[in-house]
This record gives C-alpha cells, structure tokens and sequence, in this order.
C-alpha cells in the first residue's frame, strides 16, 4: 500500500507550524549573556580614499565597548573576500580579482562600503556613537552605470584595473555564426537591459559571532544558504581560523533567493570581533542597510542578433553583453553572466551555431551576485524577447516559430552547440498542454472585447529551460569554480524505529523538512512523523555545499537516497540473520523485509532494535548500529523546462498594466511533493513579474548614491498585482541521471515569468507600433509609449 505521506502526496510543510505561529528561531532571535551589538559605519560616498578616522568621540560615547576600523583587521592580518569562481578572458589571461576587505582600508568603493565598526552594550547604543565618528573622506568620481564603466575617461574602481573590466571572455564558435549570419533571409536584432534587482527576503541578514576563550573555539550564527561554504571560506581565507575549531550555524533563515549565498564581511567582522572584545557580538541589517549591501542581481546590457532563414527556422544566434559586477567580486559573481548564462542561451532550439561574448565591469556600486535563477532569467529573456519579435517581424505565429524550431523529444539526449548536454526533455508537449489552458484560440475575442473597453489587450509566451545542480564538481572545476558541487547525507536509525537525516542542503523555505522526510517515510514504510531533518550546523552535519540553483533534491535528495541504499543493504543482512535466511532470498518492499516465498518478515523497526540491542546480532560479520553516510557528485546538470503565458491589459490613457492570467506548464521530472511545488512555483511568478513591472534598482549616475533605497521608490509586486495561476506540470520526462528523477523547481515560475510579461506587454503596445520596451513596465513608461506613438499614427 502506497505511504499517504510518501513521495507524491501533498503534505503540508511541517515546519509552517512553527514558523506561523512565532516559533521559529531566526538569528534575531538568538540572545547570549553578555552579548554586545555592532553597528556598521557605511560610507556615504560611492568612490572616496580615505585620509582618516578619527574615533576619539565615540569611544567615550555610554556603552561603546570598542570601535575599530579596516586597519585594526589589517594588524591581524585578516585577508580579503574570497570569490569562488575563476573566470579566464578571451585571450586565456585570468581574470582581475582585487581584494575585498570586510572593512574598507584605503578607499570606499561604493555606497555602504564598511568604513569603520562600533560595539556598544546596545544596537542604539552602537548606532549612536558611530555618528560621533569623524572620517575624513576625499571625494573621488565615481563610475556608476556600464555605459560609463566602458568609457575612455571612466575612472578606474581600482587602482590596479584601469579599465574596469574584470574579464572579457566568450564562448561558441563565431566563425560558424557568421557563416550563418552571411547566409541568412532575415536577421532580428534587439537592444535589451535586464534591470538591476535588490533581493529582498523577508529576513534581513544577521551574523552572531562568539568567541570560547577556554578552547579557542569559534561559532557563527548566520542567515546563509550554505553553513559549510561559509566555514571554509572564512576560516581558511579570511580569518586563518582552522575548520575544527569554526563552527556556522544557519537556524531558520526567512528566504534568501540567493543572497545569501555569499560570503559577506559582517560574517566576519563578528567572529573576528567577538575574540577581540571577549564577548559575543551581534549584527542585525536594517532594511535600508539591505537595499545597500545585499548582493544585488541582474544589470546586463545586450546586443543580440538571431538569424533566420526565410521559413523563420534558426540559424544562428549572436550576443554580446556587459555584465555589472559592482565595486567587489562576490563569491560566485563571476560565474552567473558566464557559464550560468551563455550555456543557456540555445534555450529549448535546435540553434545550430551560436556565440556569446560577455565583459564583466566594475562599477561604484554593491556588488553583483545570483539571484533566484542567476543567469537562466537572463539567457530566457534574452531569447524569447528574440523568439517573439522574430516571429512578429516574419508573419509568423508566436507558437509556430517556436514549434519549428524545438529541439524534438526523439532527439534527445541533445548536444547544444554551448556546452550543455540536454538528457530528456519535451518542449512540444508543454506548449501543447498550456495553449488550450489559456485558451489561446479565443484570444482574439477577447482582445476584441477589451478593444470595446478603450483597453489595449497582449499575450506573451515564454519557453524556457535551465540547467541545475552545478555539476559535476570535474567540471565545474575545469571551468573555474574554486569548490566541490557534491551534497552529503546521513541517515540514522534509532533504536525505537525513528530516523534522523543529516542533510547538507540548507532549507530556508523550501520545505526540506517536509520533502525529505517523505522520501525516507516512502522508503522505509515508517510515518513521516518518525523522520526528523537536521541540517544547517557545520557541528552536526558532516560536510554540505548547501542550497542554490535548485538541487536541494537533485543533488542533496540523491545523497540521501545513497545513504538510504546502505542502511537498506546493511538492513537486508541483519534480517537474513533475524530470520535464519539467505541474504540472497530477502525482499524488501514497504520497509519491510521478507524471505522470498514464506510469510516470514521483519519490519525497519526491529531490524534497528537488533542494530543497537545486539543480542542476536551476526557481530562477526557486522558492527552494531544503523547509521549511514553518503556522498553524491551528479554526473550532469539536471534540466526543468517549460511553457509560460501570460495575458495583460493596458489602460493607454494612465499605462497601467494588469495581469489578467498567468499560465505555467513545467517538466520538474519527478514530483516529491506537488503541494510544494506548487508553492514553490507561485512565488517564483511573482518575483518575475515584479522584474518585469515594478522592480528596479537606480543608482544617481552623477554621485552613485543608491535613489531606490527604501520601499518608497523601490516597488514590491503585491497580492493584488497577480491573478490566481493555473500551474501544471508533466512527470513523463524524468531526470536520467539521479536516483530520484527529479530536476528542480525553485527557479523556474522567476526564469519564464519576466519574459513571458514583457512579450504580452509589447504585444498589447504593438497596435501603437511598439515593438520592444525595457524593463520595468512601468504606468510612466508604458503612457509615454503610447502617447509618442499617437503623433504619428494621427499623421497616417
């Protein structure tokens, strides 16, 4: 009988109870004796050297226990931010990497560099005495936007990279491009800007750090998405801390979306601290502080060019593009424009020939990173903003083009010309199931009726695939990446029957606690209340890369599953031996085991009594207990794909735009849990529609401060901004090369829904001879489209 909680049901998270009803335990909420706070003093300028910092004043402010600055990190020896990825320029020369202190030492390079830090009894206390501090800055120019970073007289972020470019790199072979190109009936060019984005997860970032003088141990709290990531980083680089006397600690973590990710400086500017005042020291972000230094996402600019042949089939694709890296290298800034991107850009089409060439910039801003998807949303925008006007500008159906040139399901496993191996996938079917679930036939109707209303009515589509799991760690290595890309699982039983799983994957809502235990209560036939889920404690947890690029379940379920294979062959011999039976003659189906062709069996349950109560236990042949661990490195990236639609209308007279549906049909491979998917999906439609019509990051190109620096200017789409969606998926397309057959869904709803969005917009606005828009679509840009179109439609 199938488990009711196991792989397939919709079981509702378990961790919601605590988290709905206050209960969760988030790094705020953590309080040590004797604990201090630490403010951060932020620069105000965008490009500054530093003469001074005179902290004479705070020092006698009530509570100030210490102020320290980027020279007493220095004196310490601590280094410089590390990044994890190596990226080599066209010419093979790797790429300019200067270093990034947790404390500003001879310049500020952007709005809310660290310039100095209080510790004080209080976080008011600490704010306080930091505006006592007197910095004497030397206001420098700065180099805000990419169009002023590739500038002849921009000036150089850093000293020892005059130009500002970090790397100039490429990827395809350009010659077969334009040998495609010389031959093409039709080229479509566009002009694209993929719009900066400020993460904004529901919790701030926070870092707790504490110092055990009797051991020389240290522990950090902290909002991360990879623990481990972060002990290895910081101890080895940063702080020269050795791995067994670190501990990270990542309890509840409210989202993260990517941003955290990466190593900050606050991380270790606590640890380093709490050993240099003896106490604990803590640091909470204000939301403000998080619109400064947050690792920003997105900010391309993009020329691309597809080539065609007269019956609209691709050719060749073209793209060059310039890729904000802000001030500092983040951890893995450097690998999102290059191999999370441009390995993207064939799509879901058989493209024979395509080249891709990407300069990475330093500006005077907070440095760039992943954010949910991090270089898929990029390389789907890119291509099916291509797709549509293509198609647009040939006669040709928006679908048609599309069916014409899908990589066939027959076809695969399929090479790209990029890189990327495809191993299953059905493009056809998903653009097959969503026409008929948006009703793609009447909407000529219903652009009509809008028509009647004075409303301007567009539907845009969005094919999208991604490649997740970052792997393998060969790979990955070959290409740059500084660490292994494997996840760790162990899996023990108790001596009662109930497990508990050791994941190093880091859950920060997604629903680990949840998903996980299902896949163990399917296995071993035991209730889903009898698994719990640790993760997120270097301490307890073996070694983990964490949670990014959605392979919580391609990459650490598969570990998992690893761990449950040895706990089951270990199981198998203990039941032989239970059951005075041949190992070869065990069956195991439902956690339980049975001797083939009797109705002797033994439950999981027993079995575990008898690891750890070893009575009647084959000691000469096993060792007691039932714990196990194990290792997994994919083989290959997995690969979710699918179709979005999105239908909108336009007021012309103010240029607002509404979504009026929003359909998603997506191949996940396996579903554990369609609850959760399901979930998951919503949320990652929503933050691509803020993208595409609300969200923008914008920096004053004259003095580089940060203009959308509060909710105020900057907009966060809302419930009322969607409509309910219609979410479906297909599970005959499973991943080949993981145990479970899944592929991810965390990034998918934020990879389809920009594009899907933009192309409905364009569309509605096509009437008024609009034939491309940047995002966001704002009311202001939308109104001006409109109404710069109205002269020249009335002079026709």
């Amino acid at each position: 009988m199938a488990n009711p909680t196991g792989i397939g049901a919709s079981v509702r998270r378990r961790e919601d109870q605590r988290f709905l009803t206050g209960r969760g335990t988030y790094t705020e909420d953590i309080k040590r004796p004797n604990q201090t706070h630490v403010h951060m003093l932020r620069s105000p300028y965008a490009h500054a050297r530093i003469r001074g910092i005179d902290a004479a004043e705070a020092l006698k402010a009530p509570g100030v226990v210490a102020v320290f600055s980027g020279a007493d990190m220095a004196a310490d020896n601590v280094n410089s931010l590390p990044c994890g990825w190596l990226i080599h320029s066209k010419d093979g020369s790797p790429m300019k990497e200067p270093p990034h202190f947790p404390i500003a030492r001879d310049k500020a390079r952007y709005v809310g560099d660290i310039v100095a830090v209080v510790i004080a009894e209080t976080r008011e206390q600490a704010k306080d005495a930091a505006e006592l501090i007197d910095v004497d800055y030397e206001d420098l120019p700065a180099v805000v936007s990419l169009r002023q970073a590739t500038g002849g007289s921009a000036a150089p972020v850093h000293d020892d990279v005059p130009d500002n470019v970090c790397y100039d790199w490429h990827l395809g072979d350009a010659a077969a491009v334009d040998a495609a190109f010389a031959q093409a009936a039709h080229v479509t060019k566009l002009d694209l800007v993929n719009n900066r984005l400020v993460p904004n997860a529901m919790e701030p970032r926070a870092a707790l750090g504490e110092y055990d003088a009797a051991n020389g141990d240290y522990t950090l709290t902290t909002t991360s998405q990879n623990p481990h990531v972060i002990r290895l980083l910081m101890g080895a680089f940063v702080l020269g801390i050795p791995e067994h006397k670190l501990r990270v600690v990542a309890p509840d973590v409210g989202g993260g979306f990517g941003s955290k990710i990466f190593h900050y400086g606050e991380e270790a500017i606590v640890t380093w601290a709490a050993k240099k005042v003896g106490r604990p020291v803590k640091w909470t972000a204000e939301r403000s502080e998080s619109f400064l230094s947050d690792a920003h996402g997105r900010d391309h600019l993009t020329h691309a060019e597809l080539a065609l042949d007269k019956d609209g089939n691709f050719l060749a694709l073209k793209v060059s593009t310039l890729a904000n890296m802000g001030a500092y290298l983040s951890t893995f800034s450097t690998s999102i424009p290059t191999y999370l991107y441009a390995t993207l850009l064939a799509g879901q089409y058989r493209t024979p020939a395509i080249y891709a060439e990407v300069k990475a910039l330093f500006t005077n801003t907070a440095p760039v990173d992943a954010y949910r998807g991090a270089g898929r949303p990029e390389a789907c925008y890119l291509i099916e903003r291509l797709v549509e006007t293509a198609a647009r500008e040939m006669g040709i159906d928006k679908t048609e083009i599309r069916r014409r040139n899908f990589v066939p399901a027959d076809a695969m496993p399929y090479q790209t010309p990029v890189a990327l191996q495809y191993d299953t996938g059905d493009f056809a079917k998903n653009l097959d199931m969503a026409l008929p679930a948006v009703d793609y036939a009447g909407f000529a109707r219903r652009k009509a009726e809008a028509a009647t209303r004075g409303k301007l009515r567009g539907i845009g589509f969005a094919t999208y695939i991604e490649a997740c799991g970052i792997a393998p760690s060969n790979v990955a290595g070959a290409l740059g990446a500084r660490a292994g890309l494997y996840e760790s699982a162990e899996v023990r039983f108790h001596p009662t029957g109930s497990v508990t799983v050791f994941t190093g994957s880091h859950s920060h809502g997604q629903g680990h606690e949840t998903t996980f235990a299902q896949i163990v209560a399917e296995r071993f036939g035991i209730p889903i209340e009898n698994v719990e889920i640790v993760h997120g404690d270097t301490a307890k947890v073996p070694f983990g890369m964490g949670t990014y690029g959605s392979r919580s379940l391609a990459v650490g379920g598969s570990a998992l599953v690893k761990a449950m294979d040895k706990v089951e062959r270990k199981a198998r011999k203990i039941a032989a031996h239970l059951m005075e039976a041949a190992e070869a003659d065990i069956e195991v189906k439902d956690g339980r085991f049975t001797v083939a062709g009797t109705d002797k069996s033994v439950g999981i349950g027993d079995i575990a009594l008898a690891a750890y109560v070893p009575h009647n236990f084959p000691l000469d042949e096993l060792e007691p207990g039932l714990d196990e661990q194990a290792f997994y490195d994919p083989k290959n990236f997995t690969y979710p794909n699918g179709c979005h639609v999105c239908e909108v209308e336009i007021d012309p007279d103010t240029g607002v735009v509404s979504v009026e549906s929003f359909s998603a049909v997506d191949d996940f491979g396996r579903v554990i849990n369609p609850l959760i998917v399901e979930g998951q999906v919503h949320g990652g439609i929503v933050q691509g529609i803020g993208q595409a019509l609300f969200e923008n990051c914008v920096y004053d190109e004259d003095t580089g401060q940060l203009i959308t620096g509060s909710y105020m200017d900057y907009c966060m789409p809302r419930a009322h901004d969607v409509p309910s969606f219609q979410v479906s998926w297909h599970e005959d397309q499973p991943c080949t090369h993981n145990p479970l057959g899944v592929k991810g869904c965390g990034e998918a709803g934020t990879i389809g829904a920009a594009a899907a969005v933009m192309n409905a917009v364009v569309d509605a606005l096509a009437e008024h001879g609009v034939t491309h828009m940047d995002m966001p679509a704002t009311p202001e840009k939308v109104w001006r489209a409109i109404n710069q179109s109205r002269p020249a439609m009335a002079a026709e």
